[in-house]
């Protein structure tokens, strides 16, 4: 019972990670510091496909399963629960540009707003020795 529920918390958590790597640019909008975890995020997501790597908690789900009395799932979290289900596994390549678009565009709106909000310094006039 315990394995079944670990693998529930590592899918949870799957997802919660997949949604803020999605919407959490637009989250910093609120609160701006939450930008550097949105940045990390962003950079783990981009390392994993551009290197191919396995996510640890993939490497954690399947581990679970197995001890759980599962076969395991031979696949990716990506490739089990979200090609083929949100989108059709043709169109991945399309899906991972949409999103980088997507958090792109978070960043610019958070820099443009940020830009806004900055107060401006008034300009200082220079004055020459002896001008008043």
């Amino acid at each position: 019972m315990g394995y079944r529920l670990l693998v529930t918390l590592v899918l949870t958590l799957h997802f919660g990670f997949l949604a803020y790597l999605v919407l959490g640019g637009f989250l910093a909008w609120r609160w701006p510091r939450t930008i550097w975890l949105h940045l990390c995020a962003a950079a783990w997501g981009v390392l994993v496909i551009a290197a191919r790597l396995t996510c640890p908690l993939t490497y954690l789900e399947h581990w679970a399963r197995r001890r759980a009395g599962d076969r395991g799932v031979g696949q990716g979290f990506i490739d089990r629960y979200i090609e083929g289900v949100i989108y059709p596994e043709r169109y991945a390549v399309l899906a991972q540009v949409l999103v980088a678009v997507l958090v792109l565009v978070s960043w610019a709106g958070l820099a443009l707003r940020f830009r806004a909000v900055r107060p401006r310094q008034p300009r200082r006039r220079l004055r020459w020795r002896g001008s008043r």
